[in-house]
């Protein structure tokens, strides 16, 4: 009798490992910060256990609250070293002199939403786009990038003045104190949505938009930390019009996905060295409507709940 019950006992268990497919089981997940056009109803959150195949949770989590148009466009997330997660994001088009952010420690509950006037100090900034948060280990700070265009301010190229782009940067390690805005990257080109990668100590890689007509393509740069400088600019990897690129490492495997709204689809490519990229976009799976974010591992149980509040 005793044999039998422990014979059962076995069985029931292999069956809910394969129940689980060794996925939802894991204490391994991904998530993917979202919206959908016109991006006024606010952040959406996609889930994966392999970050190749991604489900919708089918909710807004954060209704956009700040700025001159408030909407909730390009949500760049990251969790600190204390496990809370810190949400950036682009909230006008135009006219703002910054971005927003809000904090959550379960991606339930979120702090007061803040606007971050990054660039108030220059007057004839147009626009501040696509804030992307990185938290820097080796400094022990975070790091916000993103987009902007000074009219006049650079060499113009074949850009109109207010389309002219360059990125810049702050830092802060608590989000109440910051560091004054610089200059981050300036490639010779109008630059957008750029998104920092960690490989090693001193080894980083950013991936960037060439935002110039008719690019509007990504491509890669080096640094040995993570504010730069960034050098040797590769040529473009990916097709024309495409944006909103991000990064996830999946064992020896870098996948970087991004929006090719060009031919109204989202792709993924893979690449072990950022020299050079294969294109698995036949092999992901991203629900219909969603817009880029950034993509975070974080503990299996940060979903279960999530989908518990559904």
């Amino acid at each position: 009798m005793l044999k039998s019950k422990l014979i059962s006992s076995f069985r029931l268990a292999i069956i809910g490992l394969l129940c689980c497919g060794l996925t939802s089981c894991s204490k391994q997940a991904y998530l993917f910060t979202s919206f959908h056009e016109p991006a006024t109803e606010g952040l959406r959150l996609l889930y994966s256990y392999d970050a190749y195949h991604w489900t919708d949770l089918n909710k807004t989590v954060l209704k956009p609250a700040v700025g001159t148009q408030k909407v909730l466009r390009d949500p760049s997330i990251v969790q600190g070293p204390d496990g809370t997660f810190h949400l950036v994001w682009t909230c006008s088009w135009k006219g703002d002199k910054g971005f927003g952010y809000a904090s959550s420690k379960d991606l339930i509950h979120w702090s007061a939403q803040q606007f971050l006037p990054v660039m108030e100090n220059e007057p004839k900034t147009v626009n501040v786009w696509a804030p992307e948060i990185f938290y820097d280990d080796e400094k022990k700070e975070f790091v916000i990038i993103w987009a902007s265009t000074i009219p006049f301010r650079f060499a113009k190229g074949i850009e109109e003045e207010e389309n002219n782009h360059r990125m810049y940067s702050v830092t802060t390690k608590d989000f109440i104190t910051f560091s004054q805005p610089k200059l981050f990257l300036d490639p010779g080109f109008s630059v957008i949505d750029a998104v920092i990668v960690k490989r090693a100590t001193k080894d980083y890689v950013l991936v960037l938009k060439d935002n110039t007509r008719p690019n509007r393509n990504l491509k890669v740069a080096f640094a040995r930390s993570a504010l730069g400088p960034y050098k040797n600019v590769s040529e473009t990897f990916s097709p024309k019009l495409t944006e909103g690129p991000t990064v996830v490492k999946t064992g020896k495997d870098w996948l970087i996905y991004f929006d090719a709204y060009g031919q109204k689809i989202y792709s993924a490519y893979k690449t072990t060295d950022f020299k050079s990229f294969k294109d698995v976009t036949s092999e992901v799976s991203i629900p219909e409507g969603h817009k880029h974010g950034t993509i975070i591992k974080v503990k299996n149980k940060v979903i279960q709940d999530l989908l518990k509040s559904r």
